[in-house]
């Protein structure tokens, strides 16, 4: 049976793509979409989310909006990696559908609430804002996820600080709450994400499925690698929320290991580390691992297969 997800995000280049993946791939079923403010404000990241269903003929999924800055700071975006508009160097169709009038935050906890125990896994691409305010509102849900795969944190590397990434480093405080809730927690960070490099190679490979969707994605990866190399010297941009929604759809694309993960919530320099404890193997009740070597050829195979079937079901539709 496919594994139920909601992909809580903040659309992002990156996002958009996992949104595709997660909508295409037939290991995943797709019950809810939820915003929050990160990579771009929350009316400018919602818009997205809503254009890039429009451009994957997502239909009959519940997108809900939810929380517009972190629990306790103050709002901080990312212009410089994804533009003005979160999804610069694209055309925008205009959304299908309209918003779920619920709030994102009670999207999630009705969604897990209806299914039955273990059957909803939570995919955070963003800050964990909706995701720590869901578990403080409504604590049953922490028993009955089946897991939180979140694309956040690092174990050996930093982007929004020399150690702090930023979906972890903007709002701290939900990241405590959600790695501290009880409920399994796999980080797939940096130290996986800057595998997922969509390279040349890669980009060929999807000019080669040809189609709207396809050029869509180039779109996408020709502006995220400009933004990259000058804000962060990649030759190459990674594409790191995928990564996340690949996890779900089949784990042993990657290596993990558990270990207690805590975040920093004090340091001057350190405020947003996720320290992982890596001295002598973890408890086998360790409830949170991190990831770390990515297969990448897999990893890739599973976002173009995804182009492709979007593709294909665009055409025959418009036969």
């Amino acid at each position: 049976m496919p594994r139920k997800i909601i992909l809580d995000c903040d659309p992002g280049h990156d996002d958009a793509v996992a949104m595709l993946l997660a909508h295409a791939n037939p290991e995943i079923d797709l019950v809810a979409v939820t915003t929050v403010g990160g990579n771009q404000t929350l009316t400018k990241v919602t818009q997205n989310a809503l254009a890039v269903a429009a451009v994957a003929g997502i239909d009959g999924v519940p997108f809900a909006a939810g929380c517009d800055r972190p629990l306790v700071r103050p709002v901080e975006v990312a212009p410089d990696i994804h533009g003005d508009s979160g999804l610069d160097g694209v055309e925008l169709p205009e959304p299908t559908f309209d918003l779920d009038p619920r709030h994102a935050v009670d999207l999630i906890i009705d969604t897990v609430m209806n299914n039955e125990p273990g059957t909803v896994t939570l995919v955070p691409t963003g800050p964990l804002t909706n995701v720590a305010m869901a578990a403080r509102k409504e604590p049953r849900i922490v028993d009955r996820v089946a897991e939180v795969v979140l694309m956040g944190g690092g174990v050996h590397e930093g982007n929004w600080s020399p150690v702090a990434e930023f979906n972890i480093k903007v709002d701290p405080e939900a990241a405590h709450i959600v790695f501290d809730a009880g409920w399994p927690v796999t980080m797939v960070g940096l130290d996986l994400t800057h595998q997922a490099l969509a390279t040349d190679e890669v980009a060929a490979r999807i000019e080669a499925v040809g189609g709207p969707v396809a050029e869509f994605v180039l779109g996408l990866f020709a502006f995220f690698r400009k933004a990259y190399q000058d804000a962060q010297g990649f030759e190459f941009p990674p594409v790191h929320d995928p990564c996340a929604v690949a996890y779900v759809i089949d784990p042993s694309v990657m290596t993990t290991r558990k270990a207690p993960i805590s975040v920093e919530l004090t340091g001057t320099h350190t405020l947003g580390m996720t320290v992982a404890d890596l001295r002598r193997e973890a408890p086998e009740d360790c409830p949170t691992q991190a990831a770390f070597d990515l297969d990448v050829e897999r990893f890739w195979n599973m976002v173009i297969d995804a182009v492709g079937e979007i593709s294909a079901s665009r055409d025959a539709a418009e036969r």
